[in-house]
């Protein structure tokens, strides 16, 4: 099973969009504004980058964040005891980056911001009445000013036959954010699991983007809006030697921003992050 694509120049396109997210926790957009021929040449320039040692040079800093994350320092999902089989650079506006990349990545970063926050608009215009009383303001405000939104470039190597037996390139997991802004990936591999059980295929046709909801907003939600697990399975025959590139926009609140009665945006991703072992309890 797969899920369907939404035409965003459709005149019904945000109440489509939104049933999506309610039903299945993702929604796949054709036909939007982010520009094919700027996420191939960041695909392309990325390759070049994770293959070379001087990504090294780039290492995170361990207190913002930013910059290149190693396999060796790969995150391990929750409720799993392998790492993922991937490496990561982590963009903000204001961290490390090499300066021949910065400029695809800006503009990326710009454009798919923008979608993201109309695309909050459309979650809000649909929410039931019972749902959006408890936004403690607008959603698009939430990340209006934002500066921890996070673009990561995610490079999930060839597999060579001696990773960690169970390790796959991404295990099941849910996103910390409000909202994920992700255009298809160079290979297939991303699945989201469905209310069956079962895992369903995302399209990865390039030019489509895909979009799901992530703790925050369920949070925020009180639930409504469900933070759907996702995963990325290892290829399989010829594909193993493939690398795939992916490009996931985290888009986060102001850390002030109230999303319940038990959390703050800051206290939320501290939680999670700790979870995930990135950051020491």
């Amino acid at each position: 099973m797969q899920l369907q694509a939404i035409d965003y120049t459709s005149p019904t396109a945000a109440e489509d969009f939104v049933k999506s997210l309610r039903e299945t926790g993702f929604g796949v957009l054709k036909n939007h504004s982010i520009q094919k021929d700027l996420v191939s040449a960041i695909y392309k320039e990325w390759q070049t980058f994770f293959d070379s040692k001087s990504k090294y040079d780039y290492r995170y800093n361990v207190g913002t964040q930013d910059g290149f994350f190693p396999p060796d320092v790969s995150e391990t999902a929750k409720g799993h005891t392998k790492k993922d089989i991937k490496e990561y650079f982590h963009y903000y506006p204001w961290g490390q980056c090499p300066e021949d990349k910065k400029a695809l990545l800006e503009q990326y970063y710009k454009e798919a911001n923008t979608l993201a926050s109309e695309l909050l608009v459309w979650v809000e215009k649909h929410s039931p009445a019972e749902v959006a009383q408890h936004y403690s303001q607008s959603l698009s405000s939430m990340v209006e000013g934002s500066d921890q939104t996070l673009l990561r470039v995610l490079h999930y190597p060839p597999l060579k036959g001696d990773e960690e037996l169970g390790a796959i390139r991404a295990g099941a997991h849910e996103d910390i954010n409000l909202l994920t802004i992700l255009p298809s990936a160079n290979e297939p591999g991303l699945q989201v699991k469905a209310k069956d059980g079962s895992w369903m295929d995302v399209p990865c046709d390039f030019g489509t983007l895909i979009v799901n909801i992530g703790d925050m907003l369920q949070e925020a939600s009180g639930g409504y809006f469900p933070s759907t697990s996702h995963r990325v399975i290892n290829p399989e025959g010829a594909d193993k030697t493939k690398s795939r590139i992916s490009l996931p926009l985290f888009l986060h609140p102001k850390p002030e921003v109230v999303l319940s009665e038990r959390h703050t945006a800051k206290s939320y991703l501290h939680e999670r992050l700790v979870e995930l072992g990135v950051i020491p309890a």
